[in-house]
């Protein structure tokens, strides 16, 4: 089985539009990303690549997460067409790139890509992703080169609100 995590950056500032791939993460956005994170360290989900946007605000995103999970940020993949948008099928094209030894790979990016993302990949989605919305994907596949839109299946899907 391959497992992709899909994490929408967390709460940023709502001020600096001019300047939008440097906005940082509010201070509830630091606490959701930590409260995220945490959970699932305490559930036993690891990353074995982390794969993030390089705006400011998707990276802090990221960080957080690795700090908890126990990756090192310095290690963290930027994307930039995660900032840009990608679509679903440039992005299943990425995953089936992917190295056979990594099972369980987080990708962080923003609105609606995300969204458009997750709905694609599996089977029926009707669901919101609102900031720091975290969603595992599981392929019941052995090698990601067998990963395709629609074949994923959601093992679960974690807001800030709802913990």
């Amino acid at each position: 089985m391959k497992r992709v995590i899909i994490v929408r950056h967390a709460k940023s500032v709502p001020y600096g539009y001019d300047d939008d791939f440097n906005r940082d993460l509010t201070e509830r956005g630091m606490e959701d990303a930590a409260k995220i994170s945490k959970h699932l360290n305490e559930k036993g989900i690891t990353a074995d690549l982390v794969i993030a946007s390089p705006a400011t605000r998707t990276m802090h995103t990221a960080r957080i997460f690795c700090k908890n999970l126990g990756y090192p940020a310095s290690r963290i993949q930027q994307e930039e067409d995660l900032y840009k948008g990608i679509t679903t099928q440039d992005f299943v094209e990425f995953l089936q790139k992917l190295p056979e030894n990594i099972q369980t790979v987080f990708i962080f990016g923003h609105n609606p890509t995300v969204y458009y993302l997750v709905y694609n990949l599996v089977k029926y989605f009707n669901a919101d992703m609102p900031t720091c919305s975290t969603v595992a994907l599981d392929f019941p596949v052995e090698k990601w080169a067998e990963v395709s839109a629609r074949g994923g299946q959601i093992a679960f899907q974690l807001v800030p609100k709802g913990m």
